[in-house]
């Protein structure tokens, strides 16, 4: 039988590839991993695996995407026992099968400087799922952005009865922005509007 840890064999640490995704990329926000049922059903894992390391190989990809980075695995190997509620001598004994539950993980640098595993198809699934977050925050920062400015127009509208402001289309804007960078955590009543108001004007003509 062939040795059961020949993907982890030593390697120097200048060859490992570059992993990706950094550390400070998070999905804490996330509760669905994407799959693919055909590419699974398909894989040579899936196929050639027995069905316990089968199991246990679909419960490392689904840690995986809890750890820092995102999609990857520690190195030791009672972190991975740990992590699958098993001892390190049953988890030793299923590396000795000929597919083993770390099938197609290999060691990987990260920014952070740890050497840690990756999956090809793990990390696929993991960079596609920050892609959908970054632009899932985007959307909603762009949301809360307009309800700002709207909220900000119709005070200065209707409350504060400054109509003429609003002739200058980038006036709102621009306010805003002034507003989110010196008062960012200042509630917008109207009191303070007024104030902040004839102070952005005042700096504005200066």
């Amino acid at each position: 039988m062939t040795s059961p840890l020949r993907t982890l064999q030593p390697v120097s640490i200048d060859d490992l590839p570059e992993y990706p995704i950094s550390a400070e990329d998070r999905l804490d926000s996330h509760f669905f991993i994407q799959w693919n049922l055909k590419r699974w059903r398909k894989s040579s894992f899936r196929n050639l695996a027995e069905p316990e390391i089968g199991w246990f190989g679909f419960l490392l990809f689904c840690e995986s995407h809890d750890e820092t980075p995102v999609g990857t695995l520690p190195t030791d190997e009672r972190l991975l026992a740990r992590a699958l509620g098993i001892t390190v001598e049953r988890w030793q004994s299923l590396c000795r099968r000929d597919i083993t539950p770390l099938h197609n993980w290999s060691k990987v640098m990260c920014d952070n400087g740890e050497v840690r595993l990756a999956h090809p198809v793990v990390t696929e699934v993991a960079l596609e799922a920050l892609k959908s977050s970054r632009k899932n925050k985007s959307d909603r920062d762009d949301r809360r952005r307009a309800k700002r400015i709207k909220d900000l127009a119709e005070m200065i509208e209707k409350r504060i009865q400054a109509p003429q402001l609003l002739r200058n289309p980038g006036f709102v804007d621009q306010f805003n922005d002034w507003l989110e960078t010196r008062y960012p955590e200042t509630q917008r009543r109207e009191p303070f509007i007024r104030t902040a108001l004839s102070e952005f004007q005042v700096e504005a003509m200066s």
